[in-house]
């Protein structure tokens, strides 16, 4: 049963790219992008589907498993419904062309892994605090991915070859405008993701923890100078993409890198 909805699933989510690229290359050639309702159905079922497959692999009576590779599988995710949900009123189609893949090769590896997994007890405090950091990490990966798209679309119009897929991105400014939006969402839950950890983890500065907690600081100090300079100096462009994927560099360090340290490297010794 698991390898079928993972198969459905797969599929799914090659549906929702195919989709993506047909009305992609329809607007580029100067055509009706059509199959909208068709692409929102994929996208919905590749959602669903996958989201099943997390269930399945982390959820326990009283406590979740999670590893390195289902960690990634569930930022996929989230990256993936917070894009959905600004598609249906932003013409943001691009961004899934590599949003798709991305997800189906997250929910996919944890099929290959061995078993790493670390068992978390839940409480209340600590589903908010694990709930809050998954948002705001999908969130500023969501982010950093529109940062690559921006630096891509700034290269071009500066180099006067704005082809291709680039015609498809709404106005620089606009896109520049939803970047910041986007880390300010993303500085807000990663506030209440350190907030509640130390509210509700015992010791968050444990040998354990310790990398995780410093890197998410410094992190977020990153996206919060961002903004400030933003709101106070104007800082766009090159500066925030800049910035922008540096923050993300070590949000994803903090996250990813801890889990891959401690699963992978520290653990079976």
């Amino acid at each position: 049963m698991t390898i079928t909805i993972n198969l459905l699933a797969a599929l799914a989510w090659v549906a929702t790219w195919l989709l993506i690229g047909v009305r992609l290359r329809n607007r580029l050639q100067g055509k009706p992008p059509q199959y909208r309702h068709l692409l929102i159905l994929a996208w919905l079922t590749a959602l669903g589907l996958h989201g099943w497959t997390i269930l399945q692999n982390i959820w326990q009576p009283t406590e979740i498993s999670i590893n390195f590779t289902t960690a990634g599988s569930i930022v996929m995710w989230l990256t993936s419904m917070l894009l959905f949900v600004t598609m249906l009123s932003r013409p943001l189609e691009t961004l899934g062309v590599f949003v798709a893949p991305f997800s189906l090769t997250a929910m996919l590896l944890p099929l290959l892994e061995s078993d790493h997994s670390t068992a978390i007890h839940l409480n209340n405090g600590l589903e908010i605090h694990i709930f809050t950091s998954l948002l705001a990490y999908s969130m500023l990966t969501l982010a950093a991915l529109q940062a690559l798209l921006l630096a891509w679309q700034n290269r071009h119009l500066h180099n006067h070859h704005p082809g291709g897929l680039i015609r498809t991105l709404p106005p620089l400014l606009d896109m520049e405008s939803l970047l910041f939006k986007l880390i300010l969402l993303g500085v807000i839950l990663l506030s209440f993701g350190l907030l509640s950890g130390a509210l509700y983890i015992d010791n968050l500065f444990s040998q354990h923890l310790v990398h995780k907690t410093v890197l998410s600081i410094i992190a977020w100090v990153v996206f919060t100078a961002l903004l400030a300079g933003h709101w106070l100096y104007g800082w766009r462009g090159r500066i925030a993409i800049r910035w922008t994927l540096s923050g993300f560099f070590l949000l994803m360090l903090a996250f990813f890198g801890s889990k891959f340290v401690l699963e992978f490297l520290v653990k079976p010794l």
